[in-house]
C-alpha cells in the first residue's frame, strides 16, 4: 500500500499522508475515510495515504519524498512519536504530526500539543473528526506554502524575519499649558 509520490504531490494542493502504527486495520481505516471523504473543506486537493508499520520504515518514508502529515501512534513498539517528532522538528519545513491513540487522555493531548504537535486523534477513528483535522491541516500546510518568503537554499526564514520594521508617526496632541 506504500506509494512513492509524484511530483504533482508536492504541490499545495496535494497532500501526502503518512500513517505510521504497527496496526493495519488503522491503516485500513484511514485509507477508507480519505478515499471516500468529499472533502467539503478541501475541494479539488488530491490526497494520498502512504503507510509505515514501525519508526525505523517511517523515517525511510520520510526521506523519499515529501510528506506534508504524519499520523502517528502514540506507541509504536520499538519507538514512540516522541522519536518520530525529534526526527521532524529538525528539518526546515517539518510535515504536521497529529498523533493517535485508543488512551488518548489530557496527559496525551497536553504533552502533544506543547512539545510541537499538529493535534491528537483518538482511535477507533471517527470519519467526520479525521477529515476535520486532516482538512485543517492540509489548509494550514497549503497556505504556509503558498505565503513563505522566499529564502535561500536551506536557509529557512521565520515569517516574521520578512516583515519591514518601518518607522510610524502618531500625531501627538500638545497643550500650550505647562
Amino acid at each position: 500500500m506504500v506509494k512513492k509520490p509524484s511530483d504533482t504531490e508536492n504541490k499545495p494542493g496535494n497532500i501526502t499522508v503518512l500513517s505510521v502504527g504497527p496496526v493495519e486495520q488503522d491503516h485500513l481505516a484511514l485509507s477508507e475515510i480519505i478515499s471516500s471523504s468529499q472533502w467539503p473543506l478541501c475541494p479539488g486537493f488530491q490526497w494520498t495515504l502512504k503507510t509505515s508499520p514501525d519508526l525505523s520504515s517511517a523515517l525511510a518514508d520520510l526521506t523519499e519524498g515529501k510528506i506534508q502529515i504524519v499520523i502517528c501512534e502514540s506507541d509504536l513498539g520499538a519507538g514512540s512519536w516522541k522519536e518520530l517528532w525529534a526526527h521532524l522538528s529538525s528539518q526546515s519545513d517539518p510535515p504536521f504530526l497529529i498523533v493517535t491513540s485508543r488512551l488518548a487522555d489530557e496527559y496525551l493531548w497536553a504533552e502533544a500539543l506543547n512539545l510541537g504537535a499538529y493535534d491528537v486523534l483518538s482511535k477507533p477513528f471517527d470519519a467526520t473528526e479525521v477529515v476535520r483535522t486532516l482538512s485543517q491541516a492540509g489548509l494550514h500546510r497549503s497556505y504556509r506554502h503558498l505565503h513563505r518568503p522566499a529564502t535561500a537554499v536551506g536557509h529557512p526564514q521565520p515569517a516574521f524575519a520578512s516583515q519591514r520594521h518601518a518607522a510610524v508617526s502618531i500625531p501627538v496632541p500638545v497643550s500650550a499649558e505647562p
